[in-house]
């Protein structure tokens, strides 16, 4: 470093073409599908665990009427 200034960017205009921004956000689209099953799963099996620590309390073999 030199004399610790510090240099100041400014940034006017990023020529991106559309179709590139369009398969961009097809690609985090295609990303997308499996995280969103790798969440699904991770939200059964913490609900699994929930269910199976503290499920329903009424008896399983009850009495009819």
């Amino acid at each position: 470093m030199t004399n610790g200034a510090a240099n100041q960017v400014t940034i006017r205009d990023i020529a991106v073409p559309f179709w590139r921004i369009v398969m961009i956000m097809i690609k985090w689209s295609i990303a997308a599908i499996p995280a969103t099953i790798i969440l699904v799963a991770m939200w059964l099996l913490i609900g699994g665990l929930f269910a199976a620590l503290f499920g329903s309390h009424m008896p399983m073999n009850a009495p009819g009427p």
